[in-house]
């Protein structure tokens, strides 16, 4: 399978939802997930068949949307998502205390280092996303940006962040993807995989190069809150050759300074 294919065929597997699982208000909002550049409208049947509801479940939970602002009707019996989205967007810049407490941080490190510097997040047990980005230099361009679902095997940001998730969280995100983190190179069974962590753990941080987009590399360190609870990671982000001629040491140095600036600034 090309590569191209493989990463967006992990992708969905990674944002799939365990339905049978979920409560009433998550299965609704399991919807939202449908949506996506290349899918942007969804006819309220094919959400019906895509999600396995009802149909009578499914209607319901497409008016609750709709009323909530979350999505819009475009034509009769299709939807795309709602301008309410934008308007939380805008909330979440101004009020999350993550951001709130990384993003002047993030601008000092960019100065410092002359790399770009990017926050991610962990959500649930699948999905790893960018939530803010401060660019030293115009020219990178990144092929995963703020918003886009990245995978959860490959890069810095990721290995830091599962890292630092207790053992029995762990532990679920391994068995419900066993294939991946073998694919990944990160272990061909719980133990190892456990193990793997464990050493990017006790260094407290981790340097990749190239491993999510050619000629591109990252230096990551999780964020942790009071309780030493993850609450994301910041990455130094730049050219393969840039990274190294910085040095790992160097790059440590810098993200354990950011990362302690951080987590002091945090409510």
């Amino acid at each position: 399978m090309p590569p191209v294919v493989a990463e967006r065929a992990a992708t969905r597997r990674h944002r799939r939802f365990r339905l049978d699982r979920l409560s009433s208000p998550s299965r609704a909002l399991a919807v939202l997930g449908l949506f996506s550049k290349d899918r942007a409208v969804w006819h309220a049947d094919e959400i019906n068949a895509a999600l396995g509801y009802a149909r009578a479940t499914g209607y319901r939970y497409v008016k609750d949307l709709v009323a909530a602002g979350l999505l819009q009707k475009v034509a009769a019996g299709r939807y795309a998502l709602g301008a309410r989205i934008i308007e939380l967007d805008f909330q979440l810049r101004q009020s999350d205390p993550v951001l709130l407490a990384a993003a002047p941080e993030m601008d000092a490190l960019a100065r410092r280092s002359g790399f770009d510097v990017v926050l991610s997040s962990l959500f649930g047990r699948a999905l790893v996303v960018d939530t803010h980005r401060v660019g030293s230099n115009s020219s990178l361009r990144l092929e995963y940006g703020r918003g886009r679902p990245r995978p959860l095997f490959r890069g810095a940001a990721p290995k830091v962040m599962l890292a630092s998730l207790p053992t029995a969280q762990l532990k679920g995100i391994y068995d419900a993807h066993a294939a991946d983190v073998a694919a990944a190179n990160l272990g061909a069974s719980w133990t190892e995989f456990r193990e793997r962590l464990a050493a990017i753990r006790r260094a407290g941080f981790y340097f990749s190069l190239g491993e999510l987009e050619p000629g591109i590399g990252g230096a990551a360190i999780a964020i942790l809150n009071h309780d030493r609870e993850l609450l994301g990671a910041v990455t130094l982000v730049g050219s393969n050759a840039a990274l190294e001629a910085a040095g790992a040491e160097r790059l440590a140095a810098w993200l354990r300074v950011t990362a302690d600036r951080i987590e002091a600034a945090l409510p």
